[in-house]
């Protein structure tokens, strides 16, 4: 057998080549009969939801129930002061806050199509008897033409009027369902997370446990520190903006500051989306008002750029902000916006596994050619 074919597995190879056609033999049939399973994807994609939301909060909750512990406090004990504690605070900032933003999401509900108005005809005056006057009265008609079809197209999308309401009390129940489940899933990962672990590594061969081991631990800081770092600062985001708009007087300060902060959580993509009806409203107050607003938005930029993100995301997450967008772009085509919020985690454990098998690589590299061509580095 030559060196080539020794490299690339030998005998293993075959083996493997075999088990990936008998795999594409079995995906064929299950499409023939994908009916039959039906029951396990309505189970799994029930199940989908409160884990994520409880692997989100552990990842959030597990450093501060693990430092309790450090202090002599039962971990089953921190787990429920912690999460008691949490939903205190929660409970708390909702009955503070909620009266001001209903109050100011009813105004803005009522207002923003007569700010849309108001920045269309100021825009109108300004470009009118310019060059771009034509191409603007062929976009405002395209976009009023499409309006005016929003409903039929909602309709039509839905199903009609009864099938809508069917889908959206299906939303509806799978909401309330992650809602009350996810705190049970939350708990028993707090509890049981290294029990769980090990289990895991345990159904695995003696052989592979310790590879294991180390991929279940990269992925865990990977995925732990973006989680953890990305909310710390889209919240910093929120009350720097929420502080900034209260200085410069921008009306509904609250409900663009926490839509700012939740769409940041999003990278790149976030903060161009959170900005967008800032602006609306700031064109609409004024000139001035526009250059405050910039003004605070690049203030705030600038301190999460410089200041908040390098100190609180550190240098965990090595990935290029062009790989980002391309994440994001795909991930959002494949799954939508499930896809854009959890496209970068996703990548980061797809990163992991593929750090470990060029890694295998390259070990195997050495092992048959490094003497001849040279070896790889480490």
């Amino acid at each position: 057998m030559s060196q080539f074919m020794k490299f690339i597995g030998g005998r293993d190879l075959i083996f493997t080549l075999l088990v990936l056609i008998l795999i594409g033999f079995a995906i064929l049939i299950y499409n023939q009969i994908s009916f039959i399973f039906h029951p396990i994807i309505v189970i799994i994609s029930t199940m989908v939801a409160p884990v994520i939301l409880a692997f989100i909060a552990y990842y959030l909750m597990n450093p501060i129930v693990n430092l309790l512990e450090k202090v002599h406090i039962r971990r089953i004990w921190g787990i429920l002061i912690l999460i008691l504690a949490i939903a205190g605070l929660i409970t708390g900032i909702t009955l503070l806050i909620a009266p001001l933003v209903e109050e100011q999401v009813r105004d803005l509900v009522k207002s923003f199509p007569d700010y849309v108005t108001q920045m269309a005809d100021s825009l109108r005056k300004t470009i009118d008897h310019s060059f771009l006057g034509q191409y603007y009265d062929e976009g405002y008609d395209w976009v009023t033409s499409n309006l005016n079809e929003v409903t039929s197209k909602i309709s039509e999308y839905l199903g009609g009027a009864v099938e809508g309401i069917k889908n959206v009390a299906s939303t509806l129940t799978h909401v309330v369902i992650a809602l009350i489940t996810f705190p049970f899933v939350l708990f028993f990962l707090l509890k049981d997370s290294a029990r769980f672990k090990q289990y895991c590594l345990y159904l695995l061969p003696p052989k592979y446990r310790n590879d294991a081991d180390q991929i279940l631990k990269n992925m865990d800081v990977q995925v732990g520190s973006y989680i953890r770092g990305q909310i710390i600062v889209a919240s910093c985001i929120g009350i720097l903006l929420y502080i900034g708009y209260l200085i410069i007087g921008l009306d509904y300060a609250i409900i663009l500051a926490i839509t700012a902060a939740v769409t940041s959580v999003v990278p790149y993509l976030g903060p161009m989306i959170a900005i967008s009806p800032a602006i609306i409203i700031a064109i609409v107050s004024g000139p001035f008002m526009l250059l405050k607003l910039a003004f605070v938005w690049i203030a705030v930029q600038f301190l999460e750029g410089h200041f908040i993100s390098p100190n609180i995301m550190g240098r965990t997450m090595k990935i290029h902000p062009l790989t980002i967008m391309f994440v994001l772009l795909i991930s959002g085509n494949l799954f939508g916006i499930f896809g854009v919020i959890l496209g970068i985690p996703g990548y980061a454990l797809v990163k992991v596994i593929v750090q470990y098998l060029y890694k295998k690589f390259k070990l195997r590299y050495n092992r048959y050619y490094g003497d001849r061509y040279g070896s790889f580095e480490e």
